[in-house]
């Protein structure tokens, strides 16, 4: 027990929790944190908007395995938070968020700056504390560290009023807590794995789709070696990429709205889904009762609310999903027979080989395409790859190849504009032994451009490769396919010039108009120590194809080129 202040018990926590690095912006209400901060080793990197700190310690979080701390005052700093940590809570990032508070004497009084974090917060988030006495900080801090990364990990929030900071009592720090009614490690039943593999020996056409669940439980070396052993192709989702290498003979690439050929047609065609770590998006399924329709569904999950929640599964297996393919490829290997699905592998071979390399309803060589694969080529496998949300997401779904799980750093299930950036300088944080590259669209690198200011001032040089249309381009090709032409809102008449503008703030920035000239260029800025922008203007009705419409089904794809 020793006596000390709320927020110096919090660098303290944050510090026993291994934290090295934080990302946020200080304001009033967190000024005694930040006070404290200056006394610790603990690395703070200065965001320029709110939203863009919690992306970083998202970004921060997914390289790198830990759980991401971003920090923000009250009032609109927390809110500015909001959308950031809502990010992570969709795509189950563990993340603890700190915002300073009003003192607890001027709660509910409309005090200047206050807001009901609490009540926000409590939606986006796996719990949100707000501490009422200095004596609760090492508990409740340790209790958010261990509810963010067990179980189905996510954000945790902190609210923490400015007398609660300042006030000093006699603080207890807990080597582990004990929270009722929360047991994260849920051990696989064996029977019901048994079960799972009598379904998947019974099974002639067997599939499996592998979900972010497999990359974030760590379950990806079991997941190749069953797919390996059992010689069974994988589809991922946008999530899972990277749960298996994609240049893989056995991977498919991703499945859903913008999923491979091959992928699409072969979920479609199997009569067994072996789901692991996936909660069957409705971008994923498409129209639900058009997904598998032939196949048996046996869905393994850290999450049993996710069981049935979206698509019926015949037999669930749910629990701690790295122990829980550990088992199944245990009992595989126990029970594996020689020359099962020959009949099923030739057709995959099939399909695969016909669609693996194809690029569809492209307009020129000059191309994103073709641009994702430059890229691939020229990174090395343990590069980061971070996106933006839009068309340039899909293309580097359908057409950057992840090699290597938590390499490829994208929102999902919020499809928040903005994120690729930040998260950009989070991933490099966290992982600055390797190349850093966002691929952005134009529209979204504006929403956090102003990150260049913390990448430059915080020596956190990321490659930003801007796939230029002079539209929201994704929005533009639903009003080009579905309403008729008709731009409603989606045409930018100016631009700024981002070679330029990543010049005024000290970054290097070159604009290309050829292969040879992106590939030279890319070569510089991935050795370079120092943001480069690189400018890519795009044909303004390039179109990301495959697509599969709202409505339609998986078999039901849009090739770009009258082909269906």
């Amino acid at each position: 027990m020793s006596l000390m202040s709320g927020s110096r018990a919090l660098i303290k926590a944050l510090e026993r929790e291994g934290v090295d690095v934080v990302f946020g912006i200080p304001g009033g209400a967190i000024m005694p944190v930040y006070d404290e901060l200056l006394n610790s080793d603990i690395r703070h990197v200065l965001a320029r908007h709110e939203q863009s700190a919690a992306h970083m310690a998202d970004g921060y979080a997914r390289a790198s395995g830990r759980v991401g701390v971003c920090m923000a005052t009250s009032g609109p700093g927390a809110t500015n938070l909001v959308t950031g940590v809502a990010t992570a809570y969709m795509d189950s990032t563990p993340l603890v968020a700190i915002t300073g508070q009003v003192p607890t004497s001027m709660m509910a009084r409309d005090a200047f700056q206050e807001i009901d974090a609490v009540g926000i917060y409590t939606h986006v988030t796996k719990y949100s504390f707000q501490l009422l006495r200095p004596s609760e900080v090492p508990y409740v801090t340790k209790a958010a560290f261990f509810l963010a990364s067990t179980g189905r990990t996510g954000p945790v929030h902190i609210d923490m009023p400015k007398d609660v900071q300042t006030g000093e009592a006699e603080m207890s720090f807990p080597d582990r807590v004990d929270i009722r009614g929360y047991r994260p490690y849920v051990p696989p039943d064996p029977a019901a794995v048994a079960r799972a593999l009598d379904l998947l020996l019974e099974s002639e056409r067997p599939i499996i789709l592998a979900g972010g669940g497999v990359i974030k439980s760590g379950a990806h070396d079991y997941l190749l070696q069953l797919a390996e052993s059992a010689l069974i192709p994988v589809a991922t989702t946008l999530m899972g990429k990277g749960a298996i290498p994609e240049d893989h003979p056995l991977s498919l690439g991703p499945v859903g709205m913008h999923g491979t050929v091959q992928a699409n047609k072969l979920v479609n065609e199997a009569d067994l889904v072996l789901a692991i770590g996936v909660r069957f998006s409705d971008r994923t399924t498409m129209e639900v009762r058009g997904f598998a329709p032939d196949a048996t569904i046996v869905h393994f999950d850290v999450d049993p609310t996710e069981v049935g929640k979206n698509v019926k599964a015949h037999h669930a297996v749910t629990g701690d999903l790295k122990a829980s393919i550990g088992l199944l490829l245990r009992m595989f290997q126990e029970r594996a027979r020689a020359g099962s699905w020959g009949a099923w592998r030739r057709r995959v071979e099939e399909v695969a080989s016909q669609w693996r390399d194809a690029i569809v309803g492209v307009k020129s060589e000059f191309s994103p395409p073709h641009i994702l694969r430059a890229m691939r080529e020229i990174l090395p496998p343990d590069s980061v790859v971070t996106t933006e949300v839009g068309q340039n997401q899909m293309w580097a779904e359908l057409y950057f190849k992840v090699l290597r799980p938590r390499t490829f750093i994208t929102s999902g299930g919020l499809g928040t504009m903005g994120f690729g950036f930040p998260a950009a300088i989070g991933a490099k944080a966290a992982r600055p032994d390797v190349p850093v590259v966002d691929v952005a669209g134009d529209g979204s690198f504006m929403m956090t451009m102003n990150s260049l200011a913390t990448s430059i001032d915080e020596k956190l040089p990321v490659v930003v490769v801007v796939l230029n249309n002079s539209s929201l381009g994704m929005v533009a090709q639903w009003q080009r396919l579905f309403y008729n032409r008709r731009y409603a809102a989606t045409i930018f008449g100016a631009n700024p010039d981002f070679v330029r503008l990543a010049e005024s703030f000290g970054a290097e920035g070159v604009r290309v108009y050829s292969m040879d000239e992106f590939r030279n260029a890319f070569r510089t800025a991935i050795r370079s120590d120092v943001t480069t922008v690189i400018d890519v203007p795009i044909h303004p009705e390039e179109d990301v194809f495959p697509f599969v419409g709202p409505g339609r089904t998986l078999n039901e794809m849009l090739l770009g080129d009258g082909r269906e």
